[in-house]
C-alpha cells in the first residue's frame, strides 16, 4: 500500500449538502484511453465525439486539478506553480505513476487507490480474473496481466493497454466522470449499477477500490450496494424501468436529511424504488424525492438541469421550469398540445419515511427547490433562480448541452462552470456573481492575493473547448467524499 495509506487511520466521509465546504473529493484526471476513442465506437462509449487528449490535459482539466489542490490541499501545490508547469517533466506532477505526482489525501486520484490495493496480492488475482471475465480475455492474457506491476496494471485496467501500447480490451474513458460511481449521503457511500455496459469495467474497479482501500477502511460497514431482482436475466438488456440501473449524477444529497433521486436515461424506476426502501430501513435520510425527466441523451442525469449554487440560488434549465420559454413562432393551441407530451413532462414525488404511502407531489423544479431551500435548508433570503443561456432561446439548449447546469460548489456560492456557455455566465453576472477566469485565480492564489476561505458569489470559468466535448461538467468530474456541515 502507499505509504499515506499505509497506517489504519479514520478518515472523514461525509457529505450532508450539495453547497458544504467541499474538503476531500474522488476524481481521475484524463487518462490515455481518452485518446483511443475512434469515431465508429464514440457512441458505444457513451461520447458524442472524439477528443483531443493533450488539450484537455494541460490545457483545461489541469487548471481543474491546481484549483481542488489550492482549495482542499494547498501545501501540495503553494509555492510550487513554476515546478508543476515546467514543461520539462512531463507533466508528471499530475501523473498516478510517478514518483513526482502530488498525492493528496484531500484531492483523491482513482487510479492511485487502484495501485494500492492492487500491491496485494490476493486483491490483485482477483480484480485480474474478474476483468478477465467480463471482458472475455484469454487465459494466456489473464496470466500475463498478473505479472504486471500494482501501477502498471491499474493503468492498464483503466486505459486498455499495456506499457508498449497494445491495446487488450476497449478504455474506459468516462472513468474522469467520477460522481457516477457512487454517492456519499452522510456517512454511507452508495455504489452504482450502471445502465451502459461501456461503464460495467468501472463500478467493479470502484467496487474493490471502496472495500479494499485503507481510505474507507472505517466505513466498509456503510458501504451500500443494491441487488438485481432475481428475475433481471428475463428483462431486456437495456431501457426496463424493472432492471436495477443507478448513477450517481442522477443522486443528490441537499440535506442530511432529504435526498433527491432522478429517474432517468441512466436511473430506473427499480433502482429509485430499492434505493428508497434501503435509505430509510437504514434510516440515513428521512425525506427522499424522486424527479422522474425524459429519457433522453440531452439530460442524461438530473445534474445536468439543475445543480446548487448557494442554500437560496440555484441553475436550471428553464424548459422544466415555471419560465419555459415561448418560442416566437408558437401559438396557444401548438403551446398547450406540447405541454401535454407525456414523454417530456417532468413528475416529482416526495416520499417521507415515516409515511412512505402517502407522498407529495410538486408541480415544477422551481416549487421544490424553493422548499427546499425554506424548509431543508431554513434559508430567510429571497430564493433565486440563474437560467441556462439566460433562458433564451436557442442559447439555453445550447449551453445546457454543454454543461451549463452542471457546476461544482466548491463551498456555498462558489463554483465551477465552463467559460463557452456566454449567456449563462451573462445571468450570473446579473446576479450579483463575480467571475473569474481559472488561470487568472490559480496565480491569484500562488500569489497570496486571495484567499480560498474568503472568496464569495463568484463563477469560476474554466476553459472548455475539448472538455465540454466529453458531455459532463464538474459536477460530474467529481465525487465529494467529505464536505463541511453547512
Amino acid at each position: 500500500m502507499s505509504k499515506n495509506y499505509s497506517q489504519k487511520a479514520k478518515v472523514a466521509i461525509s457529505v450532508s449538502s450539495e453547497v458544504g465546504r467541499l474538503r476531500r473529493v474522488l476524481v481521475h484526471s484524463p487518462d490515455s484511453g481518452l485518446g483511443k476513442v475512434v469515431p465508429s465506437k464514440a457512441q458505444d462509449w457513451l461520447f458524442e465525439d472524439i477528443v483531443h487528449l493533450e488539450t484537455i490535459r494541460r490545457k483545461e482539466y489541469d487548471y481543474y486539478t491546481k484549483l481542488l489542490l489550492y482549495f482542499l490541499d494547498p501545501g501540495k501545490i503553494k509555492g510550487r506553480l513554476a515546478e508543476v508547469d515546467d514543461t520539462s517533466n512531463k507533466r508528471a506532477f499530475y501523473k498516478p505513476g510517478d514518483e513526482r505526482f502530488f498525492r493528496s489525501d484531500k484531492v483523491v486520484e482513482l487510479q492511485w487507490l487502484l495501485s494500492d490495493i492492487l500491491a496485494d496480492h490476493a486483491i490483485k488475482l482477483k480484480l485480474v480474473a474478474s476483468v478477465c471475465a467480463i471482458e472475455a480475455c484469454s487465459y494466456e492474457t489473464q496470466e500475463n496481466l498478473q505479472q504486471l506491476d500494482p501501477v502498471q496494471l491499474a493503468k492498464t485496467f483503466i486505459s486498455g493497454a499495456t506499457n508498449n501500447d497494445r491495446l487488450l480490451f476497449a478504455p474506459i474513458p468516462n472513468f474522469i466522470f467520477t460522481r457516477d460511481i457512487g454517492i456519499v449521503i452522510n456517512h454511507y457511500v452508495l455504489l452504482n449499477k450502471p445502465a451502459k455496459k461501456a461503464r460495467t469495467r468501472e463500478a467493479l474497479l470502484a467496487k474493490y477500490i471502496f472495500f479494499n482501500h485503507p481510505l474507507f477502511q472505517e466505513y466498509r460497514e456503510n458501504i451500500l450496494e443494491l441487488t438485481d431482482t432475481h428475475h433481471h436475466f428475463l428483462l431486456p438488456r437495456e431501457g426496463d424501468d424493472r432492471k436495477v440501473t443507478l448513477e450517481g449524477g442522477d443522486v443528490m444529497v441537499v440535506s442530511k436529511d432529504h435526498l433527491l433521486i432522478g429517474v432517468s436515461e441512466r436511473t430506473s424506476a427499480e433502482a429509485a424504488h430499492q434505493a428508497i426502501q434501503l435509505l430509510f430501513e437504514k434510516n440515513i435520510v428521512k425525506k427522499i424525492t424522486i424527479i422522474r425527466i425524459p429519457k433522453k441523451r440531452d439530460y442524461m442525469h438530473i445534474d445536468t438541469i439543475f445543480t446548487q449554487v448557494k442554500r437560496n440560488v440555484w441553475i436550471l434549465l428553464g424548459t422544466f421550469s415555471n419560465k419555459a420559454i415561448k418560442h416566437e413562432d408558437e401559438d396557444e393551441v401548438q403551446r398547450i398540445l406540447d405541454s401535454n407530451k407525456k414523454e417530456d413532462k417532468l413528475k416529482i414525488i416526495q416520499f417521507r419515511k415515516k409515511d412512505p404511502g402517502n407522498p407529495e407531489y410538486f408541480d415544477s423544479l422551481e416549487d421544490l427547490l424553493t422548499d427546499i431551500s425554506k424548509n431543508d435548508l431554513e434559508c430567510t433570503e429571497k430564493i433565486r433562480f440563474i437560467y441556462s443561456g439566460n433562458n433564451e432561446f436557442p442559447f439555453d439548449a445550447r449551453e445546457q448541452w454543454t454543461d451549463s447546469c452542471n457546476l461544482l460548489a466548491l463551498k456555498e456560492g462558489v463554483v465551477l462552470g465552463y467559460d463557452r456557455n456566454d449567456k449563462t455566465v451573462e445571468a450570473f453576472k446579473a446576479n450579483g456573481f463575480e467571475v473569474v477566469a481559472a488561470g487568472e485565480l490559480v496565480d491569484q492564489l500562488e500569489k497570496g492575493e486571495i484567499d480560498p476561505d474568503h472568496l464569495e458569489n463568484t463563477l469560476i470559468l474554466m476553459p472548455s473547448a475539448e472538455l465540454s466535448r466529453a458531455r459532463g461538467g464538474f459536477h460530474c468530474m467529481s465525487m465529494p467524499l467529505h464536505r463541511d456541515e453547512l
